[in-house]
């Protein structure tokens, strides 16, 4: 029988589910419907459940601690790429292409080291230039620049400079101390790597939602194909990874539905503020989402980990659909 409670389960080692269930009980800006959800949950196990493919065109990969660190400054800079409304996007030209979003960003890092900027090396980064990054994600003509560009340099410095002062300028020595789990290497980026702690407030609680740090062990498992500094044993315990584009998704879909305040703010593009309540609630019950999802497809036989309900729906959010309602827009360096 489907349990539909928002009960996180006993083994919880992240903290995420247990520190965002009590805010989407108590939530008054943002509710999960769950019939909606066992809906696109049955018309998911009547479907091919699809390949987690389309960007590794996009991404470096050599099979070395290059890879490692590249995936790392890939995640220390993925973060907030929308515009202002009526105004142009960043996007850049690569290989006959344009891109924006996420998929800008990947062949932007791996333009870079076509370009010779040795954007894997530790040292690089501890002392990269404001010219040299405006370089490595110079725009397309009649494009906008990529938006807080101050804080994208500070990240990318921050890289540097911790693993060299922790782990001998190579990403793969913190991955080898998390000792093959999944959990271990989210929490050890958000203890060592400040600007990887995304961690709101809520009621006076911390809520952890570390997007940015899970999404990396993610990406380092598809970088490394499981295999070596892609290996995990807990991938399951991550959660889904709260930005904006899934609860954009959950909400054409009907899942998530908005308090006709909240409903005004977004769909004017109005700014929501980066830790106000609206917010944290529209990201708890992003994670509580995908993890009802989870527990509604394995009553189908359906075992897929919140990560890869994750992908998915990020994939399907890269379509527009003719009744999408806009992303909420906030302005900050965790999504």
């Amino acid at each position: 029988m489907l349990d539909t409670t928002i009960t996180p389960p006993a083994d919880d080692p992240l903290g995420v589910l247990t520190a965002t269930a009590p805010i989407v009980r108590a939530a008054r800006h943002v509710r999960i419907v769950l019939p909606a959800l066992t809906a696109l949950a049955a018309r998911w196990a009547t479907e091919p459940w699809p390949d987690q493919a389309g960007l590794d065109a996009l991404h470096f990969t050599d099979d070395t601690p290059h890879t490692a660190n590249w995936v790392l400054l890939l995640d220390a800079l993925n973060f907030c790429f929308w515009g202002e409304p009526d105004q142009p996007r960043w996007r850049i030209a690569w290989r006959g292409q344009t891109h924006d979003g996420y998929a800008a960003l990947a062949a932007a890092l791996t333009r870079a080291l076509e370009d010779g900027h040795p954007i894997y090396d530790a040292a690089y980064l501890a002392d990269l230039t404001a010219d040299d990054l405006r370089d490595i994600l110079r725009p397309a003509p009649d494009s906008a620049e990529i938006p807080l560009f101050d804080a994208r340099l500070a990240n990318a410095r921050e890289v540097g400079r911790v693993l060299l002062e922790r782990y001998a300028g190579q990403f793969t020595d913190a991955i080898e101390h998390a000792a093959g789990s999944a959990v271990s290497l989210a929490l050890l980026l958000a203890r060592d790597f400040p600007s990887f702690a995304d961690i709101a407030t809520w009621r006076g609680q911390p809520v952890p939602f570390l997007k940015r740090a899970q999404i990396c062990v993610a990406d380092l498992h598809a970088a490394f194909h499981g295999q070596r500094w892609g290996a995990f044993t807990d991938l399951a315990s991550l959660t889904a990874f709260a930005d904006y584009k899934l609860p954009q998704l959950l909400r054409t879909h009907d899942i998530l539905v908005y308090s006709p305040e909240l409903a005004a703010t977004v769909d004017s593009y109005t700014p929501i503020p980066s830790g106000s309540e609206a917010e944290i609630e529209i990201r708890a019950a992003t994670i509580w989402a995908v993890e009802l999802l989870r527990r509604a497809l394995a009553e189908h036989h359906i075992t897929r980990p919140a990560s890869a309900i994750d992908y998915r729906l990020w994939a399907d959010s890269q379509t527009k659909l003719p009744n999408e309602h806009p992303y909420h827009r906030t302005r900050t360096i965790y999504y």
